[in-house]
């Protein structure tokens, strides 16, 4: 058991520093006249998705075709408990993003949020690299974290049957545990996202778009991820 942890615990990090490369390219490509625009954030897509659901892989696809780096669960909760990580983002930033990322995070935590280290240091996490690079950000409440108003939000459902057998495949469980097992993740999940934003996970508002994977494939949901923010952005 403790060789499986280390193993795994090395792939987050090889994750980590392979998505953090990325990241530092797609900052070096910024155009210089962009830093003289005021500071918001780099452009980003947000995909939460219900356990389950092939998130995972809709983000890589999405993230492949813009050419981003894409931020899942496991790398940004490692990049939130690992100060150095954290520093390396710091240091790339100059005083006008420092600002920005400073200000933002007061507002946050002047809300009805809950403050408490783990939660503070996601959201340093989100804000530092949104504020410098384009993104692709998958869970952890990310969409509510990031400006609303800028970025693209996906969610992604499907029908519980077909999300326990997904599970099941995953973490090589029969049918009977996995369904358990997903309503364990998805009220932890739901706990998390009330307790720190007091809203309802499946609330249909906070995004963009939302894909039916019973009714689409993981390359399709892509694609109409890309499509739908391209409408949104020729409006704007």
């Amino acid at each position: 058991m403790a060789a499986k942890l280390a193993s795994g615990n090395r792939d987050i990090a090889r994750l980590v520093e392979k998505q953090l490369r990325n990241w530092e390219l797609g900052r070096q490509q910024r155009v210089t006249a962009e830093l003289a625009k005021p500071l918001q954030a780099e452009d980003f897509v947000c995909i939460s998705r219900q356990v389950g659901t092939n998130g995972e892989e809709v983000a890589e696809r999405v993230g492949v075709a813009l050419e981003w780096p894409v931020f899942g669960r496991q790398v940004l909760e490692a990049m939130a408990g690992d100060d150095e990580q954290r520093r390396r983002v710091y240091a790339s930033m100059d005083e006008r993003e420092l600002s920005w990322l400073e200000e933002t995070l007061r507002s946050l935590m002047e809300g009805d949020f809950v403050r408490n280290d783990y939660y503070h240091r996601l959201c340093e996490t989100l804000l530092s690299l949104a504020g410098q690079a384009n993104s692709v950000f998958l869970g952890r409440g990310a969409d509510l974290i990031l400006p609303r108003n800028r970025g693209f939000r996906a969610r992604l459902v499907a029908p519980e049957a077909d999300r326990v057998r997904s599970l099941a495949a995953t973490m090589g469980l029969p049918p009977s545990r996995a369904k358990p097992e997903l309503e364990r993740i998805e009220q932890e999940r739901t706990r998390f996202l009330q307790r720190h934003f007091g809203v309802d996970p499946d609330d249909p508002m906070r995004y963009d778009i939302t894909i039916n994977l019973a009714r689409f494939s993981v390359d399709q949901a892509a694609t109409m991820i890309l499509q739908a923010r391209s409408l949104l952005r020729g409006r704007s």
